[in-house]
C-alpha cells in the first residue's frame, strides 16, 4: 500500500432485495493504492456490494462514500472516475479491438488524439495492439477479459473495479491476466477485487474479506488469515463415510480438524509428526501441504459446501 487515505468506505452497508438481504450492514475501508478483495461463494454479498459501489445498484441502507463522495448525492462525479470491469463481458460485436476502445472513451470526453494514445497504451500493455483491428469474436475469452480490463483504464480511473476477472479463463489465462493486474497495483493503482478463487485472492489483494451469506466473516492480509485461523500445515485425507468415521474416532481430540463432505482436513503445525502418531489407514488419497486461502474459507465458512452437497 503505498498510502493510509481512504479510497471507499462502508459502514453497516445494507442491500436489500425485497425480502431477501444481499448485504447485510457491512463496515469496510478501502484504501489507496491497494488491491482489496471481498472473497466468498457464490451468493455471498461480494457482486452485490461491488454494484452499489460503481452505481448500478441504489443503497438500501447504511453509508458509503467512495473517493471522498456520498455514492447518494455525487454518483454521476464517482462514475467519471472509475473503472468497471464487469463478470460478463459487455464488449461491442460489431466494433474491432480499438474501436471498442475508442468508443467507450466518449463517454468520458475524452480528446480523440488522448484516447488513441491511452488505447494503445493499454492494448500493448494486454498485449493485445497485434489484435486491434480483430473483431470480438476473433477473440479467445482471455483476449476478451483482458480487452474489458483495458477497455475499463481509457479513463485512467482512480479506481478500478473488477467483479470476478478471470471466471471461466484457463490457467494460462488465468495467469496473464493476474500478471497484469499485479503490474498495475505496482504502478499504484487502486483496485477492488471480488472472486471465488482463493488462489487468485492469494496472488493480486494486500487485504480482504471472507464474506458468506451477505456479512464479513474476517479481515486482514492473505497470510494473516491463514496465521488467525489455521495451522500452517495440512494433512488431507479422502475416503468414504464409513471409513472416515472410524478415523474421527481414533483422532486426538487437541486436533484442528473441518470435516467437508468426503475429505478430513488436519491442521497442524508439524505435519510430519502427526501423521506418525494418527491412523490414517483406509484413506483413498493422504496429502500434505501447507495452508492456503482456501482452508481459511473452509474454516470460516465450510458449511456452505456441506449445504450445497
Amino acid at each position: 500500500m503505498t498510502a493510509e487515505k481512504t479510497v471507499v468506505t462502508g459502514k453497516k452497508l445494507t442491500k436489500k432485495y425485497k425480502d431477501f438481504t444481499a448485504v447485510d450492514s457491512i463496515d469496510f475501508e478501502v484504501l489507496q493504492g491497494e488491491c482489496f478483495g471481498f472473497l466468498g461463494p457464490n451468493g455471498a454479498g461480494k457482486t452485490s456490494t461491488m454494484k452499489m459501489i460503481y452505481g448500478f445498484s441504489p443503497v438500501t441502507d447504511g453509508e458509503l462514500t467512495v473517493l471522498g463522495m456520498n455514492v447518494r448525492s455525487s454518483m454521476r462525479d464517482i462514475k467519471s472516475r472509475l473503472g468497471v470491469v464487469p463478470q460478463e463481458d459487455n464488449l461491442d460485436p460489431d466494433l474491432n479491438v480499438l474501436k471498442n476502445l475508442l468508443v467507450y472513451a466518449r463517454y468520458f470526453d475524452i480528446p480523440g488524439n488522448t484516447a488513441l494514445e491511452t488505447a494503445r497504451e493499454n492494448l500493448e500493455l494486454f498485449q493485445l495492439w497485434d489484435r486491434r483491428t480483430s473483431r470480438i469474436r476473433e477473440l479467445s475469452g482471455g483476449m476478451k477479459r483482458r480487452l474489458v480490463i483495458a477497455r475499463a483504464l481509457i479513463n485512467r480511473p482512480d479506481l478500478l473495479i473488477l467483479d470476478e476477472p478471470t471466471t471461466g479463463l484457463d490457467p494460462q489465462a488465468r495467469h496473464l491476466v493476474w500478471q497484469k493486474l499485479r503490474h498495475l497495483r505496482r504502478q499504484g493503482t487502486t483496485m477492488i477485487l471480488t472472486t471465488h478463487y482463493m488462489d487468485e485472492a492469494a496472488q493480486l489483494c494486500d487485504r480482504l474479506v471472507v464474506m458468506d451469506k451477505g456479512k464479513i466473516l474476517a479481515l486482514g492480509s492473505p497470510q494473516e488469515l491463514i496465521d488467525t485461523y489455521v495451522k500452517p500445515e495440512v494433512i488431507e485425507l479422502h475416503m468414504n463415510e464409513e471409513i472416515k468415521e472410524d478415523i474421527l474416532k481414533k483422532l486426538p481430540e487437541n486436533l484442528q480438524i473441518e470435516d467437508i463432505g468426503d475429505t478430513l482436513y488436519i491442521y497442524c503445525n508439524d505435519a510430519n509428526s502427526v501423521r506418525q502418531t494418527i491412523f490414517l489407514k483406509g484413506a483413498d488419497r493422504v496429502l500434505q501441504r501447507s495452508a492456503t486461502m482456501e482452508d481459511v474459507f473452509l474454516k470460516l465458512a465450510g458449511h456452505t459446501l456441506n449445504e450445497a452437497s
